[in-house]
């Protein structure tokens, strides 16, 4: 389906938008989820095809080879975009399951289910399988293996920023999941660009866990409210095209926009009492030991 494309001097477009599109490449990376990650999917396809060119005992091999590298290859990438979003963040937990480790293993016991198919004796067969799991961590490396917070912060405090901004994500993640049901670029657009300022709030949080007391309903009860009021915008809209429901929406999405960012920038100012903090912070952490 083809992508319209609008703007402020498009048809319908906003003419009084002075607001400029922020760039949206701004302090993202290419992904490792690339080509070399693809083509694992692709090595399996030969035992598929060898599998119904033989006897039952053959297919039987064959199929095992195929769907344990299919697995492979999907654990694979799974890991990589789970180390993307840990290299991405100052703080971060280890991922709770080891998906390329994983991954390596089924790719090198497909290896050796396929060797035997072919005949191969099971010294070879093991051979190969323990190759191909040792080639597949040089390429795709481990995973990570530690927590990561910041030095002089102690653990108790990361692992408050931690929980919280895993909540922000999985409310960004819904939010961005809903606006897609809408079939509008332009609107998906908006959520990705206010995604993006509302992820500026995050990284600020994690460079100073100190702020999450000033940013807790920011990364809660605001963006839980934003992700209800897209669900419901969406169910509305999706039946009618009301422009009416629209604009509205788009209102509260520049408001959103403007408080994150004014949120930002007030903690990188340092305008809040960093006294004030220190004490919530520790009668949270008392309250915490008290349960």
């Amino acid at each position: 389906m083809g992508q319209r494309f609008g703007g402020k001097y498009s048809p319908g477009g906003n003419q009084n938008e002075n607001t400029p599109a922020p760039n949206s490449f701004q302090g993202k990376r290419r992904s490792k989820a690339g080509l070399k990650s693809n083509l694992l999917f692709i090595l399996p396809l030969p035992f598929a095809w060898k599998a119904f060119q033989g006897e039952p005992t053959t297919l039987i091999y064959g199929l095992i080879a195929f769907a344990m590298m299919i697995g492979g290859a999907w654990m694979t990438r799974e890991g990589l975009f789970a180390q993307e979003a840990y290299d991405a963040r100052r703080v971060a937990r280890r991922p709770a399951l080891p998906r390329k480790a994983i991954g390596a293993l089924l790719i090198g016991g497909g290896l050796g289910v396929g060797m035997l198919m072919a005949g191969q004796s099971s010294v070879i067969a093991t051979v190969i399988a323990t190759l191909g799991a040792f080639l597949h961590i040089g390429s795709f490396g481990f995973d990570p293996m530690a927590d990561k917070g910041i030095e002089g912060v102690d653990s108790f405090q990361t692992d408050r920023v931690t929980k919280a901004i895993d909540t922000g994500e999985a409310h960004l993640t819904a939010m961005k999941a809903a606006i897609a049901r809408a079939r509008d670029h332009q609107l998906e657009r908006r959520v990705d660009r206010f995604n993006d300022i509302a992820r500026q709030l995050f990284r600020t949080v994690e460079n100073d866990p100190r702020d999450l007391t000033a940013a807790r309903k920011y990364l809660g009860v605001y963006l839980q409210g934003a992700r209800d009021a897209t669900v419901k915008f969406v169910d509305l809209y999706s039946g009618n095209r009301d422009p009416n429901i629209r604009a509205e929406y788009e209102s509260l999405l520049t408001d959103l926009e403007t408080n994150f960012a004014n949120r930002t920038t007030a903690l990188l100012s340092d305008n809040h009492s960093d006294l004030n903090v220190e004490i919530e912070v520790l009668r949270e952490r008392l309250a915490f030991e008290n349960r």
